[in-house]
């Protein structure tokens, strides 16, 4: 019995070895896959952001900086072109105010009643199915918004609204970002201890003082993240503004009227037949450069105000 325990032992300790050798290799060789992986999404930024910069740098040699900032008329596909990017981002801050004015309101509302007030069954599916409203294909809203929101708003309260206008563009957009804000919001407001809600109720608060003095502010850095995402959002759709705010580049502040944002403008080249090379297809990567520097600009702002006002429990 001796000899044959001597005899195995020599060859469990090489299986015990080539074991942690096979181990050893199948750990190095997941973290080799997970590296590459992140590099990948790294370099598809960079590259992004080199092919912006450096098609935006021959758009601003034929150009002016100075005008493509300053200028309050666009109207990059004339005999005579002007490129005054005010008209285009005066566009997509009107429909995105209008949908931020809808969708925070809601979102917010319902992330407190999903948190607060429901019951875990109820949230169980109703979360789920508000976000449902995120897997709709914006041009379905889009169409949505043009064949039915913009007749009944003339039909009922706004006979002067023109088919193609901001404010029916703005709402549906506020509609689709509602998940993003009401769901961002909730996790927020669900990660506030439980121990401050009983605190308070043993103070003698009720459920909505709870809910809007201590829970709320606790949540404020998510729930403005979540705002600023929905913006975001908004800032970047393309679809639904491409089909139901119109192609119209006019420096307006009144919803009712047509407007372009800087999304559908890039739709508008991007399917016409604009020479590749020419001065107006340039113009969709200066456009496109101004869009990006305004969501990082959002994000940055995010990141900051979530690192200062967070809360740590």
């Amino acid at each position: 019995m001796a000899v044959n325990a001597e005899q195995r032992g020599p060859s469990g300790e090489g299986m015990w070895q080539r074991e942690s050798r096979a181990r050893h290799f199948r750990e190095r060789a997941i973290k080799i896959v997970l590296a590459a992986c992140a590099y990948v999404s790294v370099l598809t930024t960079f590259g992004i952001v080199f092919v912006l910069l450096f098609e935006t740098v021959n758009f601003f040699r034929e150009v002016s900086i100075v005008e493509f900032f300053t200028s309050t008329t666009w109207s990059a596909a004339f005999a005579n072109p002007q490129f005054g990017i005010l008209v285009l981002a005066s566009g997509t801050l009107l429909t995105t105010l209008i949908a931020i004015a809808v969708a925070l309101p809601v979102g917010l509302l319902a992330a407190i009643f999903l948190s607060e007030y429901a019951s875990p069954g109820l949230r169980r599916w109703l979360k789920p199915a508000l976000e449902i409203l995120a897997g709709v294909p914006t041009i379905v809203y889009g169409y949505f918004a043009l064949t039915f929101v913009t007749p009944l708003l003339r039909e009922t309260i706004l006979p002067s609204m023109t088919i193609f206008n901001a404010l029916s563009a703005g709402l549906v957009m506020g509609v689709m970002i509602i998940p993003t804000i009401a769901s961002v919001s909730e996790d927020a407001i669900h990660a506030v201890p439980r121990s401050l809600r009983e605190g308070a109720y043993a103070l003698g608060a009720t459920k909505r003082e709870t809910a809007t003095r201590i829970v709320l502010p606790a949540a404020l850095s998510g729930i403005v993240a979540a705002t600023i995402l929905g913006i975001s959002r908004a800032v970047g759709e393309t679809m639904i503004v491409a089909v139901a705010a119109g192609n119209l580049a006019q420096l307006t502040a009144n919803p009712l009227e047509s407007v372009q944002t800087m999304t559908a403008f890039i739709v508008q080249v991007a399917s016409g037949d604009t020479p590749t090379g020419s001065l107006t297809y340039n113009t969709i990567f200066a456009v496109g450069s101004t869009l990006f520097v305004m969501t990082l600009i959002l994000n940055i702002v995010s990141y900051v105000f979530v690192r200062r006002f967070r809360e740590a429990y």
